[in-house]
This record gives C-alpha cells, sequence and structure tokens, in this order.
C-alpha cells in the first residue's frame, strides 16, 4: 500500500533542515520505491474541523502552548516496506522517541511530554498488518498542532522543524501509517 496522500505531502521538508537537526539519514539506505501522483484524499469530519478551527483562530493562536490545555493523545502506528531491515525499523524508532527531546518552539520549550512505542503484539487479529506503535502525550491541542506542522499548519515558525525531518527521513521506509488523536476524558460514573 502505498503512503497517504497526506504524508507524500509532509515528506517534501528541506534536507537544510534536517541536517541543521543533526537527522539526516544514517549509513543506511532507504528501501527502493516508486512513487505515484498524489491525489489529494476526501478530508474526514475531524480533519475539516481541525482545519476550520486552524483558518478561525489563525496559526500562532492555534500553535501556542497554551491553547486548549489539557492532555492530548497522539497514537501514531506505522506498517513497513517490505525488504526495509531491522537496522532500519530500529532507526526510524530510534528518531522518533528522540523527538521527545528533539521538538522544541523557538524559545527552547520542549512540545513532546512524552514518547511510548512498541511493536505489535495483540493476538486479536486486528492489526490491520500495523507493525510498530508509538503514543505522544502533549499537555495541550496548541502543543499537539505545533508538533503535527505540515499538511495542517503551513505557515513558518508554526510547526515543528524537528518532527517535519524525521517524516522526511522516515517516510521511504513506510508502507502504511495511521494516526488517531484523542483527549482522554474520565470514566463516567458506575
Amino acid at each position: 500500500m502505498s503512503l497517504p496522500a497526506f504524508l507524500k505531502t509532509l515528506l517534501r521538508a528541506s534536507a537544510p533542515t534536517a541536517l541543521a537537526l543533526g537527522l539526516a539519514a544514517p549509513a543506511l539506505s532507504a528501501p527502493a520505491h516508486k512513487t505515484t501522483p498524489a491525489t489529494t484524499p476526501a478530508l474526514d469530519a475531524a480533519a475539516r474541523a481541525v482545519r476550520a478551527e486552524l483558518k478561525s483562530v489563525g496559526a500562532a493562536r492555534f500553535t501556542a502552548p497554551d491553547y486548549k490545555l489539557g492532555v492530548v493523545r497522539h497514537m501514531v502506528m506505522f506498517t513497513f516496506r517490505p525488504g526495509t531491515t531491522a537496522a532500519q525499523r530500529a532507526e526510524v524508532t530510534r528518531r522518533f522517541v528522540a523527538l521527545t527531546t528533539l521538538s522544541r518552539r523557538a524559545d527552547g520549550k520542549t512540545v513532546v511530554t512524552s514518547i511510548e512505542t512498541g511493536a505489535q503484539n495483540s493476538g486479536e487479529n486486528s492489526d490491520l498488518g500495523l507493525e510498530q506503535g508509538y503514543l505522544v502525550t502533549f499537555q495541550s491541542e496548541g502543543d499537539r498542532n505545533f508538533y503535527v506542522g505540515r499538511p495542517i499548519v503551513t505557515e513558518a515558525g508554526h510547526f515543528d522543524p524537528a518532527h517535519d525531518a524525521f517524516k522526511t527521513f522516515a517516510g521511504p521506509y513506510l508502507a502504511k501509517v495511521v494516526v488517531f488523536d484523542f483527549t482522554p476524558t474520565a470514566p463516567a460514573a458506575l
């Protein structure tokens, strides 16, 4: 399965950004793959709502650290391309987890509270071929919005260059990417 069109757009970040952050590709070669012309996927209701919110409040407010305070979980799951080696998979995960300290605002403040990762090990036969999962935690929607960045937030200075560089690095190794964000709610009283 090819990368979703939105990820293809994300993978167009500049090489100088990656080099400046020390995220240039290691001596591991990326698997060869063909790209096909991307079509813009239809936006789901959540994506439409987020983009409307950005348009309403502006990029500076939308990505501010105090914008909609409260824990936000960002679940990311990957399926690697066939031929991706164990070393390449490990490097993708190492660089993803490094975003805990590399993802910073211009003032040096970190954006990510924590990143947890693990290989799929459920026996329920409902993994859809996904192989590696990551759970990223933020303290506000503004921090999450800054971290996610492109293709949602494209205004310079209002998205995380470290995460953007990671997407450029990881893209050639990935066959499928699933992202699901949520704000945890307290369980209802029994």
